[in-house]
């Protein structure tokens, strides 16, 4: 879980070795006679405990950034002494430095609190005190709050296990605590290291930096497993999934029988789109998603963006090349290819088809008196009274300006198409539009034309609806007249 690259992170796994080393020789030495204690606490367990010291200095100075401001000569040989006592310490048999008399009592064999005991422990002590001395003065210097807090930490830890090796490394608890009860100051220490890694990330604690990259992510992140169950989603998944009013738990459920079919055989899943309907909601996702293994069990991690405006704004587009982006009617390119369409058709099944074009009267005069705003809402409410007369079966268009047009397909009579100009008429007059709260009267001016009496193509049913509604106009406008 560390950086071996980084000194940083082998120094804080040395230490951690060590004070394992240390409680596997109290292990094998409370296992053995009694006459092998002095050999193997002055072979065994001093030697891991000179080195200690130096890799704890060289630690700290390096998590303090001092190692920068120390001369090429010195960093980091300076903390590679130690080695030099332990050569001492193995190839002679001076025993200054180490326990060297136990005695057997109850479980333990237990350490003569003597004079070189006190030396080796008093020294511990100090060392660990000196640790003090770059993080003080780090923390000082300090540039973010969150730095401090570290160095803080750090320094907290240092004195709780400093007290601890005090009181009980120089406190003689005989055999009711076991020997060289002190160790454990080692694992307190590394409870503290360990708590402040996981709460500032620091040293770069794995699970701490990705569940960072997990929760920051801005795209939608689900872990499922095999079965479709969601074990884990991100902030940025239940927020899309809250705004689209869905349980993120449903999530499985609503996704394609091909994405299930493709997790369940382990495909590849790389930029699938797909579309989610919830209600009135629609969303648009691109999926890509892996394979993985969590805690020996196999999963699957979903990356889902959001790309439901690119859609819309795709689907826009191709809408706007062929309707009028005011009255989101039919343009005159798309009108047209369908009409010819409709008139094949009628051709093939020898039916009648009416074409009918209107006029709005007086639309000039509006938009000078109340301002092109309101022209526009004229506009966009004719539209919508000539969609609801024809639907479903005829199509409607807006060809410019004020001009409107439409066609009937299968038209068995005359009287057909002038029921369908009359309702357009009433819907009109009865749906007033109001401006300043004062009734607005529209009126319009229709021509129509008839398949095949009339134009064998849209051109000349276009051409022979246009005749007939400039006769309307001619006449004083608000009628109509249908060619015969």
């Amino acid at each position: 879980m560390r950086n071996s690259k980084k000194v940083e992170h082998r120094l804080v796994s040395l230490t951690s070795l060590c004070f394992l080393l240390l409680f596997m020789e109290e292990y094998v030495r409370n296992q053995l006679p009694l006459d092998y204690s002095p050999e193997l606490a002055a072979k065994w367990f001093s030697t891991i405990g000179i080195l200690i010291p130096g890799i704890g200095f060289h630690l700290f100075i390096k998590l303090s950034n001092l190692d920068k401001k120390l001369p090429r000569f010195v960093y980091p040989y300076l903390f590679y002494l130690p080695v030099l006592f332990v050569l001492v310490n193995l190839f002679t048999n001076d025993k200054m430095i180490s326990a060297n008399e136990f005695y057997h009592e109850g479980l333990w064999k237990l350490p003569v609190y003597n004079k070189p005991y006190y030396i080796a422990m008093t020294a511990s002590i100090v060392n660990n005190l000196l640790y003090l001395i770059p993080l003080m003065k780090v923390r000082a210097n300090a540039k973010t709050r969150e730095l401090r807090e570290i160095y803080h930490q750090l320094i907290f830890g240092v004195l709780i296990s400093a007290t601890w090796f005090t009181v009980f490394g120089l406190i003689d608890f005989g055999s009711s605590l076991p020997p060289y009860p002190y160790l454990y100051g080692g694992v307190l220490w590394c409870f503290f290291l360990r708590q402040t890694m996981k709460k500032y990330d620091f040293l770069n604690f794995v699970d701490k930096r990705y569940e960072k990259m997990f929760n920051l992510n801005p795209a939608a992140i689900l872990l499922l497993d095999h079965q479709g169950n969601i074990k884990e989603a991100n902030p940025s998944a239940k927020q899309l999934f809250d705004r689209f009013r869905l349980d993120y738990a449903e999530f499985y459920a609503l996704i394609s029988e091909e994405i299930r079919q493709r997790i369940h055989n382990l495909e590849a899943i790389s930029h699938v789109e797909m579309t989610l309907h919830n209600g009135d909601h629609r969303l648009d996702v691109l999926i890509d998603g892996d394979y993985l293994m969590v805690e020996y069990q196999p999963y699957i991690i979903l990356i889902l963006r959001d790309i439901t405006k690119q859609k819309e704004d795709q689907r826009e587009i191709t809408f706007l090349a062929y309707h009028d982006p005011l009255t989101r009617l039919p343009n005159r390119r798309y009108f047209y290819d369908n009409l010819e369409s409709a008139i094949q058709e009628a051709g093939n099944l020898q039916h009648k088809l009416a074409v009918v074009l209107i006029d709005l009267d007086y639309f000039k005069e509006i938009n000078d008196k109340y301002g092109h705003q309101f022209g526009d809402q004229v506009l966009m409410h004719v539209a919508n009274r000539i969609q609801e007369t024809i639907a479903p079966d005829g199509m409607a268009a807006r060809l410019g300006g004020d001009e409107f047009v439409f066609f009937i397909p299968s038209v068995t009579s005359m009287l057909q198409v002038e029921s369908m100009i009359h309702h357009l008429q009433n819907s009109l007059e009865q749906h007033e539009l109001l401006h300043a709260q004062h009734p607005i009267s529209l009126s319009m001016s229709i021509g129509a034309s008839l398949f095949p009496d009339n134009g064998k193509d849209g051109d000349a049913l276009l051409n022979s609806a246009d005749k007939a509604m400039y006769k309307v106009k001619h006449k004083g406008k608000n009628a109509y007249h249908i060619l015969t």
